[in-house]
């Protein structure tokens, strides 16, 4: 049973409309993170950074996220979904002011931690929003919107971004203003939205680092584990290196090739979350994982031969494999969650899914100055896909996911007794 709050006097916005809020919101968040990539090569040329300061920008991202899906992640679970929101999307839009303004390293480096915190904050506030507010005889809805706006905002982001960059040398100066006033329009938006939950009383001790993944939905988190690890790298290793591994190794000069490229993958991605829709979630992760690790050879052969046309199919190919996996994986933890702990286990599932997308990343960054971009490209696609290999053998052999789509849990359940088997 949902219960979604607010005055029927026609200022909070219907159910259909506020769930196109959200996935609005979770687009725009995600372009937001991957808007920047494209720009590295020029922020390299102008103010003289190296492939590790670029993947330090990058990590530093991250750290805020992790930061705040540690401490605030779970918090719309105390305070109710709206206000998080609002505020996440008010901290987004003086992340991209920052950017707008930014005159150096030191400005990009607080550009990144500010929207890594916003993106954090609201990152398990938006998935179960929309879970909440799915279609009653559509509960799979949510799940697969914040799987497949992830992909499609950060193809957007990256591909508006990289044609930018191949027209005029201060993309910066177009994007990050059009994203500041999105994102205030946006937070404006959001305060009409309906709550999906009732508040109650909270302190400080909720701002205490913690994740925590309640007992009845560790099975099905656990055996999630290596397919998001696997998917995130790869998305890590086109964020931070993609752009300089097709200009300096593909020897691609377009200045659109790096952000066309990242678009490639989060296109594909988003085909993938909706066609894991037609498979069991179980049979979604399989299939996503064997794809993963095809698409990860073929990024190896690209480099090996330096060929932008394979790049770009074993980008497609890997693309497919996130979207399968992650989808597959968002479905079956939702359908053990219940909606007092929903934000707290997407935060936990973000916490892994963001270290695998940053860890290996910053690692590359570092060994890249002293072993070259090209036998560092070799080194991350190979672990890439010793880890898609590893999943597809788990998600082989796991018994954990249900072999068919179990409703979610939308309701105050805490047992055998609960309101969804009233309802």
């Amino acid at each position: 049973m949902r219960r979604v709050s607010g005055p029927r006097d026609g200022r909070r916005l219907g159910r259909g409309a506020a769930f196109a809020v959200l996935a609005c919101a979770t687009v725009v968040m995600m372009a937001t993170a991957s808007a920047p990539s494209p720009i590295y090569p020029l922020y390299r040329e102008r103010w003289g950074l190296s492939v590790t300061m670029l993947t330090v920008i990058f990590v530093v991202y991250v750290v805020g996220l992790l930061g705040a899906l540690l401490t605030v992640g779970s918090l719309s679970d105390q305070l109710g979904r709206r206000p998080v929101l609002v505020a996440a999307l008010l901290v987004a839009a003086a992340s991209t002011a920052i950017f707008w303004t930014a005159d150096g390293v030191v400005s990009l480096l607080i550009a990144r931690v500010v929207q890594g915190i916003a993106t954090g904050t609201a990152t398990g506030a938006l998935a179960a929003g929309l879970v909440e507010l799915s279609p009653n005889r559509r509960p799979q809805l949510g799940p697969t919107t914040t799987a497949v706006g992830t992909s499609i905002g950060m193809a957007t982001g990256a591909g508006v971004v990289g044609l930018l960059v191949q027209s005029t040398s201060r993309p910066d100066a177009y994007v990050f203003p059009v994203l500041t006033l999105t994102f205030v329009v946006l937070a404006a938006v959001t305060l009409t939205i309906p709550e999906t939950l009732a508040p109650r009383a909270t302190g400080l001790a909720s701002l205490r680092p913690s994740v925590r993944v309640p007992r009845e939905v560790r099975p099905e988190f656990f055996a999630s584990v290596p397919a998001l690890v696997a998917g995130w790298s790869v998305t890590g290793l086109f964020l931070a290196l993609t752009p300089s591994l097709v200009s300096y190794v593909l020897h691609v000069r377009s200045g659109a090739a790096g952000g066309l490229s990242i678009a490639a993958l989060f296109v594909a991605n988003s085909v993938g979350g909706l066609w894991s829709v037609r498979h069991t979630a179980r049979l979604a992760t399989l299939l996503g994982a064997v794809l993963l690790t095809l698409g990860a050879s073929g990024l190896a052969v690209a480099i090996a031969v330096a060929s932008p046309a394979v790049y770009v199919g074993g980008s497609v190919i890997a693309g497919l494999g996130v979207g399968l996996t992650f989808n597959g994986n968002l479905r079956a933890i939702s359908a053990v969650t219940t909606v007092k702990s929903r934000s707290e286990v997407f935060s936990a599932v973000y916490v892994i899914s963001y270290a695998a997308l940053s860890l290996p990343a910053l690692a590359a960054g570092l060994a890249a100055p002293s072993w070259g971009l090209e036998t560092t490209g070799y080194l991350y696609v190979g672990f890439v896909g010793a880890l898609s290999l590893g999943a597809a053998l788990h998600a082989g052999t796991s018994r954990t996911h249900r072999p068919t789509g179990d409703p979610i849990r939308t309701g105050r359940e805490s047992g055998p007794h609960s309101e969804r088997s009233r309802c």
